[in-house]
């Protein structure tokens, strides 16, 4: 991970966190539960938002260099699976699959 993406998902973090500390707090003063609502709704938008953000460093810089090594399918499944095109057990299989017809075996 690029520094700079970390640093921006660090500091995501750390507002969802203290959002997060907020809402429990609402929650322990028994708040107005439309309020509280609109709290969670926040974070689930900071969240979507963190998660926008590591997967653009990912397909920049981590996507190209697996598959400069060789590892398109590998790619491919794991991206498969994340946005559930694909079911994660058959990431799994790919994963350990020995191909015999003379192509490189998937790894980790």
């Amino acid at each position: 991970m690029e520094d700079n993406i970390r640093a921006d998902a660090l500091k995501r973090l750390n507002y969802i966190e203290g959002h997060l500390n907020g809402i429990k707090r609402m929650v322990a003063e028994d708040q107005y539960c439309v309020d509280i609502l609109k709290q969670t709704y926040a974070v689930r938008k900071a969240i979507e938002r963190l998660e926008a953000r590591l997967l653009e460093g990912h397909l920049r810089n981590c996507v190209p260099s697996a598959i400069a090594q060789g590892s398109t399918d590998r790619v491919v499944s794991e991206l498969m699976a994340l946005y559930e095109l694909k079911p994660a057990s058959s990431l799994l299989q790919d994963i350990d699959y020995q191909d015999t017809g003379g192509h490189q075996a998937l790894q980790r």
